[in-house]
């Protein structure tokens, strides 16, 4: 097979690391693994294994004819005979397989915000769904989204999966006092309620006021960000918590972290929890989409409902207060994770799935 990754930008968010982490396996297993990014290039560009064949088109609008021609050459060159779309780029496949009919194009479906499905507009979906040999959805929830609203065939869910970086240079110093530093890697969006985050903050600012608070993700310098820019002014948090923006050296980042949360009030299967666990990271998560299938409470974590933000808070007070107990679940996630959500089973299954598709 020779199969080439499709993504809008390379910016560091979870369908762009996943499109990454796909090519980059798949170079090592198959014929032939490239990786296209349509509008935008980003940080995750220096994560592109040397040997994955790279094309950015540079795409201005929705449809641009030169970008598309420019696909359909660089496809016709490498021989390609798959195409896996991720997100929203399934249209840009959909209007090349019309013009390349031989092609198998696949849809990877990482749709975040899976507390509200029955709002997801989806007429481009629906209208396309019969082009496309198959369907790779990060949950359950969407797989079955897929087959009952959209009707779609040969629907599979495939885990999301992390990979440590490669040669990214170590220039990420969090600030704070060493040993109480607590991480959250997600970007800058609502659906991630950075909000229930800034109430714990506040609590913990009078109960261990050492302790801080390091976001880590893309600021898009919106609504949402600035309120959350605000509200650190209004309850004087500037010294407990720090807002980074979007960085590559994650590995280094979580090295320097002594616990790590995610606040999401919607998720699918969120790659930065695979990465907590990647690295040993004790984590304090709440119950949505896919989380409650990877963290136990208690066991290799704590979870809480995505409303609760005193319950949230007990479970960091809990963490702070033992370190055992950090090293232990995060030991536990670190278990989790190699046991289901390694690369090589996933692509394993992701190749047989072609095969027969």
């Amino acid at each position: 097979m020779r199969i080439i990754q499709i993504i809008d930008s390379l910016e560091a968010g979870g369908a762009e690391r996943m499109a990454v982490n796909y090519a980059n396996v798949l170079v090592k297993k198959i014929e032939f693994s490239g990786l296209v990014t349509t509008r935008k290039e980003g940080s995750l560009l220096s994560q592109i294994d040397p040997n994955v064949s790279y094309l950015f088109l540079n795409k201005k609008r929705q449809l641009d004819i030169g970008a598309l021609f420019r696909l359909r050459s660089f496809v016709l060159k490498n021989e390609v005979t798959h195409i896996h779309a991720h997100s929203t780029s399934f249209f840009l496949a959909f209007l090349l397989k019309c013009i390349c009919p031989y092609l198998k194009i696949i849809r990877h479906d990482h749709y975040g915000n899976n507390e509200f499905l029955a709002t997801r507009p989806h007429f481009g979906l629906k209208l396309t769904a019969y082009f496309f040999i198959g369907v790779i959805a990060v949950n359950q929830r969407l797989k079955n989204w897929s087959e009952t609203k959209l009707k779609a065939k040969n629907v599979i869910y495939l885990p999301n999966f992390p990979l440590k970086e490669t040669e990214v240079e170590k220039c990420t110093l969090l600030k704070g006092e060493e040993g109480k530093r607590i991480v959250s890697l997600s970007n800058l969006r609502p659906q991630k309620n950075h909000f229930l985050l800034l109430e714990v903050v506040h609590k913990l600012k009078e109960s261990h006021p050492d302790w801080t608070f390091h976001l880590v993700g893309k600021d898009f310098e919106d609504e949402y960000s600035k309120e959350i820019k605000r509200q650190i002014y209004e309850l004087e948090l500037g010294n407990n918590i720090f807002v980074y923006g979007s960085k590559q050296d994650i590995g280094n980042i979580l090295s320097q972290s002594d616990i790590a949360v995610l606040t999401s009030q919607s998720e699918g299967l969120p790659v930065a929890l695979l990465e907590y666990g990647l690295y040993k990271k004790a984590v304090v998560v709440t119950r949505v989409g896919e989380i409650p299938l990877i963290v136990e409470e208690g066991k290799n974590g704590f979870i809480v409902d995505s409303n609760r933000s005193d319950l949230f808070y007990q479970s960091i007070i809990e963490l702070i207060g033992n370190e055992t107990l950090r090293f232990d679940l995060g030991n536990a996630l670190y278990y989790t994770i190699q046991t289901e959500y390694t690369a090589d089973s996933v692509i394993r299954k992701y190749l047989n799935w072609l095969q027969t598709s």
